[in-house]
């Protein structure tokens, strides 16, 4: 029962956020956004500690701008999360846009499955759904929610309109078998990991622990591994769900350097986009958790 009464709220909130004009349900969420940064003091000490990481040039106003704006993008994903009900196939392009679906429609062509190298960044969960709406959905990894009924409202927005969803647990088998079937799967590694399912590849200069799994997998089976973020562009006053080519994966016949220099590729981009747009990327994780042997903790 005591779960049940933690998920009333959170309910509410979603359905009367749902139902609001776009406008004002930004609004709501924006200002719910800045009021997180202002009132949750931890994250924000983790945000300026990974921003001084990745950006030691800046000082501690710009580092607060950046971190401010990114309450602003996540507070208006909130809402238009929460809005996923109201939109079809002829009212979705008020939200986003497509900017290079040709590099998609090429790796697709292959038939041996797509898989979506992405992060927390700009609207993630927007471009899946807008993805799928469109004809085009796709399987997700997602670490479950620890509130059951929580889980089961953001799972069931999700996969509106055909999208599939399977815990980090089942990583491997859903994966290989998704793929397998030639379809497209989408991935967010940009999380900190433990070994063995992580290794250590530079993320801004700092040895970072990063999943291993998806250079696996995608050597081991021939996948197109393309790189797809969610980005808001102020201009438009709307996503693009940007593809960009293909990535060409290192094949030495060494699996384990091959996983490792893959890997590695695979952080380049997520970095490049969090450097491209450093408003939209998830500051406030704890990217470094995991040190080096040896190495003293960075929070």
């Amino acid at each position: 029962m005591r779960h049940r009464l933690e998920y009333l709220p959170v309910w509410l909130m979603a359905k009367f956020v749902g139902v609001l004009p776009r406008s004002l349900a930004r609004a709501i969420g924006i200002s719910l956004g800045l009021a997180f940064y202002l009132l949750h003091a931890r994250l924000r000490r983790v945000g300026l500690r990974n921003l001084s990481i990745a950006f030691p040039q800046k000082n501690e106003k710009e580092k607060k701008r950046i971190l401010r704006q990114f309450y602003r993008h996540l507070g208006r994903q909130l809402a238009e999360f929460c809005r996923f009900p109201r939109y079809t196939r002829e009212n979705i392009s008020r939200l986003a846009v497509y900017d290079g679906f040709e590099n998609f429609a090429q790796a697709n062509a292959r038939g041996k499955g797509v898989i979506f190298l992405t992060g927390h960044f700009g609207g993630w969960e927007i471009g899946s759904f807008f993805h799928s709406l469109q004809g085009h959905p796709l399987n997700i990894v997602i670490r479950p929610l620890d509130n059951l009924y929580i889980n089961d409202l953001v799972d069931h927005y999700r996969t509106l309109h055909g999208n599939s969803t399977f815990p980090k647990r089942d990583f491997a088998r859903g994966l290989l078998s998704s793929l397998r079937r030639g379809e497209t799967v989408g991935i967010l590694m940009d999380t900190n990991m433990t070994p063995p399912q992580g290794a250590f590849v530079d993320f801004f200069g700092v040895p970072a622990c990063t999943a291993i799994g998806l250079a696996r997998v995608a050597v081991h089976v021939d996948a197109a591994v393309v790189p797809a973020f969610t980005v808001w562009d102020n201009e438009l006053g709307k996503y693009r769900i940007r593809f960009d080519p293909a990535l060409k994966l290192v094949r030495t016949g060494n699996d384990e350097a091959d996983v490792l220099a893959n890997t590695a590729i695979f952080t380049k981009v997520i970095e490049s986009y969090a450097s491209r747009y450093p408003e939209q990327w998830l500051w406030v994780h704890r990217r470094w958790k995991t040190r080096p042997p040896g190495e003293p903790p960075i929070y």
